[in-house]
């Protein structure tokens, strides 16, 4: 997913806290080589125009990417890969490459995914980090471990509060948030960007219009999980807070921005 994880938790024991460890990381690495589009021989680059059964992970995400970009009006568009993948070589966009965005050209239907167009390329970077963290918890509820945060560049996904707290105290563009079995994501152009001609670009990427994005804005939003989290940072940042009004009260959501 080309991100680092990171783990605190609070355990009964040394060896509990290692056997954490060791299983929430397992659990990241099987994810990525699942949802990775970095990975060429991951199960998402295996996808094409042919109906195929996916893991019951995979369809997961890609089912709840479709609803928030119908939700979003297209503004969150995990379709947008074949843009991703230029932008990271700092390559122009073209034509070709735009018309193969299009998130209603992902069919999904009992288990089963195919994409409508040869060439489409599916990107789960705005989600895929989300719904790693939440997976990760998950792991560790499972072995009784149930005070911890999970940490993955800007998501923060937690659980139960450490001892003698109300919850996880983090920082979330110049705000103090508590989080308590919620999760908080950064979606800005701190790190990730290129600058040719005097302009500055985005690594986020506009969908509906097959444009980085050139406005200098960070955005925050704190959700009931991780992968909501994740996909509505991007959603608010590409269409703008006033806009995503709607999207935030649907999913839950609450935003915080701050200019770079």
């Amino acid at each position: 997913m080309g991100t680092l994880f990171g783990v605190t938790l609070w355990a009964r024991t040394s060896a509990e806290a290692q056997l954490g460890f060791a299983r929430s990381f397992g659990r990241a690495a099987a994810l990525n080589r699942i949802l990775s589009d970095y990975e060429a021989g991951s199960e998402l680059n295996s996808l094409d125009e042919t109906p195929r059964m996916v893991s019951p992970e995979l369809y997961t995400v890609l089912r709840f990417a479709r609803g928030l970009s119908e939700a979003s009006g297209g503004a969150f568009d995990v379709t947008v890969g074949p843009l991703s993948r230029l932008w990271r070589a700092r390559a122009p966009f073209t034509a070709a490459s735009r018309a193969l965005v299009d998130w209603r050209q992902l069919y999904l239907e009992n288990g089963r995914v195919r994409l409508g167009r040869a060439g489409m390329r599916l990107d789960l970077g705005a989600v895929g980090k989300g719904y790693a963290g939440d997976e990760m918890l998950r792991v560790l509820r499972g072995m009784g471990i149930t005070r911890a945060l999970v940490a993955a560049s800007g998501d923060i996904v937690c659980g139960d509060a450490p001892p003698g707290v109300k919850g996880w105290t983090v920082g979330v563009n110049g705000f103090r948030v508590i989080l308590r079995r919620s999760a908080a994501s950064t979606s800005g152009d701190t790190h990730q960007f290129f600058e040719r001609d005097g302009k500055r670009y985005s690594h986020i990427l506009d969908p509906r219009n097959g444009e980085a994005l050139t406005d200098v804005l960070e955005v925050s939003v704190v959700a009931r999980n991780g992968m909501t989290a994740d996909g509505l940072t991007t959603a608010v940042r590409v269409m703008g807070v006033a806009a995503a009004a709607g999207l935030l009260k649907k999913y839950g959501g609450r935003v915080f921005t701050s200019r770079l």
